[in-house]
């Protein structure tokens, strides 16, 4: 199943999704480890979600840790579409891969899963895959090699195989420059519904993406799982304004009754103002990035009232954040951890401890990169 563009004004408005669209993926069963109550879904404290699993994969980068285990591999996750329909996960647009000397690239969606099963390490012992490259932020094409490596995987081996007390962030991926059309949109996220009714049982799962369309669609189709939208808030422009800052990602959740917002954590930094307004509107703030590797920068963020992070170093955040958790619980004389709850906002002159001053003194170089 090929992806198909269309020109904007011939995409259809999602209020013309049929009524019985979702019938067959309904289901009152809540997962456990999220609070669907009234008054809005709200994240367990304070969580750290592991991006790709154990970390995404930076092949030309110095730190090892960038490259131990493969990223959206069944090792990766236990550690923190095709166009025959089976879901797979595989964060790029492209497949890279070599023949007779020359890289190409192929469409992930273009594939058949046997096709796209083919590439990197074999299930079969003794059978070779096909090279796996990657091309870097600044074009290089560099030959995916991490120290453990593992086949790719679909999101029912995910399922079944990675271990049952980890909760999902299923981000459904689209192209950024493509335009796609509501029939594409329904077919695509009922399928991958599909595959979580059939197999999550109850394993935590919320969803997650950059396409608002995706998102408002997936949050018509089912009532079980939680829906966040994905938005860099600001620190990249795109043609659809609703991805351009953190106030339309507002908009959108509040028109489409979605749960919360996944932003780019720049975006949260360069506009505090808005984590105020997003708490007042009840729903949960997660945020993505390299500066989420700083600890400090978590930290603040914990300050801040954001209930979530995405990282690529779970146990190193969890452990340092923690300890700074814990040196101002002792300073403060409170015996036990602080828990922030939906209550709590960010003021609009926040006063802060020597101590969290020179956190954010730390923040200025990042932040100016």
């Amino acid at each position: 199943m090929a992806l198909k563009a269309v020109h904007v004004t011939e995409v259809p408005c999602l209020d013309q999704v049929p009524e019985s669209a979702s019938v067959a993926l309904c289901s009152n069963r809540f997962p456990k480890g999220v609070d669907m109550a009234k008054g809005g879904f709200k994240i367990p404290k304070f969580t750290v979600i592991g991006h790709r699993g154990h970390g995404m994969n930076i092949l030309n980068s110095g730190d090892r840790r960038m490259k131990t285990y493969k990223e959206n591999s069944i090792s990766s996750f236990n550690m923190a579409v095709t166009k025959d329909d089976c879901p797979v996960i595989f964060h790029d647009n492209f497949i890279l891969s070599q023949e007779n000397g020359t890289i190409f690239e192929k469409r992930v969606t273009e594939l058949s899963l046997c096709e796209f099963l083919e590439y990197g390490p074999q299930r079969e012992t003794g059978k070779t895959g096909k090279s796996l490259y990657r091309k870097t932020k600044d074009g290089k094409i560099v030959s995916w090699d991490v120290e453990i490596d593992e086949p790719s995987c679909t999101l029912e081996e995910a399922f079944q195989k990675v271990n049952p007390r980890l909760g999902f962030n299923i981000e459904l991926k689209f192209d950024d420059y493509m335009v796609y059309d509501q029939d594409y949109l329904l077919h695509v996220l009922q399928t991958i519904l599909q595959v979580v009714f059939e197999h999550a049982n109850e394993r935590p799962v919320i969803f997650s993406t950059f396409q608002p369309d995706a998102a408002l669609l997936v949050k018509k189709l089912q009532s079980t799982y939680p829906v966040f939208f994905l938005t860099n808030g600001g620190t990249e422009l795109y043609y659809d304004v609703r991805r351009n800052s953190l106030e339309e990602a507002l908009k959108l959740c509040l028109e489409g009754g979605l749960e919360g917002i996944v932003s780019e954590v720049k975006g949260i930094f360069r506009n505090p103002g808005v984590v105020g307004k997003i708490k007042e509107s009840k729903l949960s703030l997660l945020t993505y990035g390299k500066l989420n590797n700083v600890p400090e920068a978590v930290y603040m963020q914990y300050l801040m009232g954001i209930e979530g992070v995405i990282v690529d170093f779970v146990r190193e955040i969890t452990e340092a954040v923690q300890d700074m958790i814990n040196v101002t619980n002792k300073n403060e004389g409170e015996g036990e951890e602080m828990v922030l709850d939906e209550e709590m906002v960010i003021k609009a002159k926040p006063q802060f401890s020597q101590r969290e001053l020179s956190f954010l003194l730390k923040l200025i170089p990042e932040l100016i990169q």
